[in-house]
């Protein structure tokens, strides 16, 4: 399921795209201000972005700015209630993909975000194998081996390890570990994630090997 982020600070209208969303078969979260914007917006697991260009705390603009200035390549679908055309040029030159004017139809704007989401994809190059020091993931043959031993992993292992080998050296936290391979909203009293993880790294790093899967106390889990 593709993983929206949704920033806009006005509720009708954050609602509004949640739900429309949601009838598409694509999940959202919603922050409300430009800067927790931008904190939310550099996290790995979202797919796309829609922003709105006049956000408490930092405007739309600045905000784009400063992901493309980071090398973020997100999708960011621009909703703006300024429509004119010199508006419209700023936005898609500061970094935007697409622009919308308020007010908008909601089934054109997920339209549109599913255009971005195909076409995002279509510029991804096709990766067969993941690699991480000696770690080794055939996403062909859903094989994993750590130098020349093969790990022999269960279903949600392998997409957990999957999830961590696609985001070396980041701290991931559980909530997006939660959502992204099991496809839930996470459920902060659930220990199934350490469960989980515990079962991985007894299989990952083993006593002769350097430890690959770090644990972050307070933050999550790093690999690498």
């Amino acid at each position: 399921m593709p993983h929206i982020l949704v920033i806009e600070d006005d509720e009708i209208t954050a609602r509004e795209i949640v739900l429309e969303l949601a009838a598409h078969g694509i999940s959202a979260d919603r922050v409300h201000d430009g800067l927790q914007g931008l904190q939310r917006a550099q996290e790995p697991h979202y797919d796309a972005i829609t922003l709105d260009l006049m956000l408490p705390g930092m405007d739309g603009l600045a905000l784009v700015k400063q992901l493309r200035e980071h090398g973020i390549t997100t999708p960011v679908l621009m909703i703006s209630a300024l429509g004119d055309v010199d508006e419209r040029v700023r936005g898609l030159r500061a970094g935007g993909d697409d622009y919308l004017t308020k007010p908008f139809a909601p089934d054109e704007m997920a339209a549109r975000i599913e255009v971005l989401l195909r076409r995002h994809r279509q510029e991804q190059p096709a990766q067969t194998k993941l690699r991480v020091a000696d770690l080794e993931l055939d996403m062909i043959t859903r094989t994993a081996r750590r130098g020349g031993r093969e790990l022999t992993l269960l279903p949600t292992e392998y997409r957990l390890l999957e999830f961590l080998m696609r985001y070396p050296g980041q701290v991931l936290t559980r909530a997006m570990i939660f959502e992204s391979v099991w496809g839930l909203r996470f459920d902060p009293g659930t220990n199934l994630i350490d469960v989980h993880i515990a079962r991985l790294r007894r299989k990952v790093d083993n006593d002769s090997e350097p430890s690959l899967i770090r644990t972050m106390r307070g933050s999550g889990y790093r690999l690498g």
